[in-house]
């Protein structure tokens, strides 16, 4: 990613050029190159986050020698004093970024305009002290320029934006910018540049204060709107072009494909590497699989009509937060390769990687979510395990919807009295069912109707329903899975397994149950275990019981940019009206922000394009009911509350990054799960 300062990138000074980005395709017919991607956002340099970085260095730091440059110029007329002074990241590409840093001094009388010889000065202050303008000023008197109202310096960025064909002055997002100095601010540029210009807002309170202003300006939503690619999760992969039209199509890919695919799916088997041609959010299932399993994954723009050529062939891609690239390999290339893993014919698993938490099967009695702590994920799993720590935390703002754990004891018990080990040796042993997918998928299906069916022990069903009407009222609950291969450190397995919503009645809920268990052999399931090293034998699953709620709006938040790990003090929001199903789903762009806990500003990367959102139905289930098309569905008062929500929950798990779902009743945050974040790379 690219720093604005040309310093390295390291923490805090590592800024994503994100909402800069253009995208082309090279005419060789062996390579295509998109553009950068440094994900979604462009921030300004600043002193406030990077006095301390070291001097650039190296090529990056453009030191070829230049003609006689004056160190600012208190107007730019032309194309030409532009280029003299600007900074350009990745000349003569597709990528290429110009940008000419500014200061505007309002002490002065009347105020003047420097427009800063960019290259020469990494950052505003230098210039400031290296021109004697401000010589002596400590980091005090700097921050200022920043923070209050009455501030001497306005410190700003002038860039062309090429997704958009226009210039844009901008802020850095941190900056507490009133509507006055906004105003001073557009008066200076307006008056001392020779094109159209537009305020570029990088954070909410920059909107609210051009809407205060009464200036028109251009988004960072807007312009991510424009973007050709986002890169979703980094890394190299070698596999066949697979171009996917539809659900049948999903069904066939292989572990050697390269999937592009028109729509985001809910489920996906593993395969080397994703292209969507629609965009969707870091929290999507498919997304958080792909960062589980390591393997490249990207938004493209007509990925299938850019691809189409490379349809079939074997090839590498290489995913980069500056673009993305395809190359056809050689023949000679492709016979090297190594062979891929290859199953066991009795677990279905590659011998080895991941390890699923060993069962305790001693406890039997239903274990209500008072009760449960971490302690409790040999006997429940993970998932309801960590409801029960996080409850017991007493988060303050927050709750856990009441529930109930159904332990793994219950589902060993009913899988050895209805014969499973022997069905699945019978169904592996099917001509095809290692090779061919659809034949597994089909398989797999046939057993999941089986297992429904099977009946349930009298004594262990009426357990159930008493638990159900004593703990919780005989309402409406949540069946969820909590299995004892979800939700660990190295392997979340998102999305794999059943949830069934609102269930109403006694025998419903024995229903959901079955439901639950039998989604352990769901065909992404299955897959995604066999790719981390799972053993169908080894997998049971737990059962969550808990009171459903229908919340004004649900979502999902990682306390830590999904984008890029050097920003630890970043929480990415996630989130629809409505609860909180369609989030994880990716099939419509959520509405996603990001919040700095260090610069305290509010970034809006896209805004909710759901016109509809679901709720619960009062005869069981859910229902689809409208909504206000364009409504923001985060207010910033919220997103603050849920990144300390976040914190605290990260502390509560030791300090390790979480993956959270969460929504809103009234004034409450109800916190429905939380998962290590999961991120691998190839």
């Amino acid at each position: 990613m690219k720093n604005q300062n040309n310093t390295r990138p390291t923490g805090r000074s590592r800024f994503k050029n994100r909402s800069a980005i253009v995208f082309s395709m090279a005419a060789a017919a062996a390579t295509l190159v998109a553009g950068p991607a440094d994900a979604q956002l462009a921030r300004k340099p600043s002193y406030y986050q990077q006095q301390n970085q070291p001097q650039p260095e190296g090529p990056a730091a453009q030191l070829v020698p230049r003609p006689a440059v004056p160190s600012s110029l208190p107007a730019l007329r032309s194309q030409a004093d532009f280029d003299q002074l600007a900074r350009v990241y990745d000349a003569g590409t597709p990528m290429q970024l110009a940008h000419v840093l500014f200061v505007v001094d309002r002490q002065a009388k009347p105020p003047r305009m420097y427009y800063i010889d960019t290259p020469r000065y990494q950052l505003h202050v230098r210039f400031l002290r290296d021109t004697r303008l401000a010589p002596n000023t400590v980091k005090r008197e700097i921050d200022r320029n920043y923070l209050v109202p009455d501030r001497r310096f306005l410190f700003g960025t002038l860039s062309w934006q090429q997704n958009i064909g226009s210039f844009t002055y901008e802020f850095w997002e941190g900056d507490k910018l009133t509507a006055p100095l906004l105003r001073q601010a557009e008066q200076q540029v307006r008056s001392s540049f020779f094109g159209p210009v537009k305020f570029k807002t990088n954070s909410t309170l920059h909107e609210r204060v051009a809407k205060e202003a009464g200036i028109d300006f251009v988004s960072q939503e807007a312009l991510i709107r424009e973007q050709p690619f986002l890169p979703m999760n980094l890394g190299t992969a070698t596999g066949r072009v697979r171009i996917v039209e539809d659900d049948a199509g999903i069904d066939a890919l292989l572990p050697d494909d390269i999937a592009v695919l028109r729509q985001v799916p809910i489920g996906l088997p593993p395969v080397a590497a994703v292209l969507t041609e629609r965009p969707s959010t870091a929290l999507s299932h498919v997304n958080l699989l792909a960062k589980g399993w390591g393997i490249p994954n990207a938004y493209v723009r007509d990925a299938a009509a850019v691809l189409k050529e490379h349809a079939g062939q074997w090839v590498a891609l290489k995913v980069a937060s500056s673009g993305y690239q395809v190359r056809r390999l050689t023949p000679e290339e492709i016979a090297a390769l190594p062979p891929r893993a290859v199953r066991t014919a009795a677990t279905g698993a590659v011998p080895g990687s991941a390890r699923a938490i060993r069962p305790d099967l001693r406890e039997s009695r239903l274990l209500p979510l008072a009760s449960l702590r971490a302690r409790n994920s040999a006997q429940c799993g993970v998932k309801a395990a960590n409801l029960g720590a996080m409850q017991a935390a007493h988060i303050p703002g927050t709750s856990v919807p009441d529930g109930f754990c159904i332990p793994f004891a219950h589902y060993d018990r009913f899988m050895r009295a209805n014969g499973l080990a022997d069905r699945i040796a019978r169904m592996q042993q099917q001509p095809g069912f290692a090779s061919d997918p659809k034949v597994r998928q089909k398989a797999l299906a046939q057993l999941r109707d089986e297992i429904v069916q099977w009946p349930v022990d009298a004594a262990t069903a009426a357990g159930w329903r008493a638990a159900w009407q004593s703990q919780l009222g005989g309402g409406g609950v949540f069946v969820r899975s909590s299995s004892n291969s979800e939700d660990l450190p190295g392997f979340s397995g998102a999305g794999l397994y059943t949830t069934v919503p609102n269930v109403k009645t006694g025998d419903a809920l024995e229903v959901a149950v079955k439901k639950v268990w039998a989604s352990v052999f769901n065909p992404e399931a299955w897959e995604a275990r066999a790719a981390a090293g799972f053993g169908a034998e080894s997998v049971l699953m737990g059962v969550f019981v808990q009171t459903a709620i229908d919340s004004a709006n649900a979502g999902v938040m990682i306390t830590r940019d999904p984008f890029d790990a050097g920003h630890p003090h970043i929480t990415y929001i996630s989130a629809k009206r409505g609860i909180g199903i369609r989030v994880v789903e990716g099939r419509r762009v959520a509405e996603q922000v990001m919040y700095s806990s260090w610069s305290k500003a509010i970034q809006v990367l896209s805004r909710s394009a759901e016109d509809t959102a679901l709720q619960l139905d009062e005869d069981g289930g859910v229902k689809e009911v409208p909504v206000e098309a364009g409504r923001n569905v985060l207010t910033d008062d919220l997103v603050v509350r849920l990144a300390n929500v976040g914190a605290a929950v990260k502390r509560t798990f030791n300090g390790v990054d979480q993956d959270i779902e969460w929504a809103t009743v009234g004034d409450r945050i109800v916190l429905l799960q939380a998962r290590p974040y999961v991120e691998r790379r190839r």
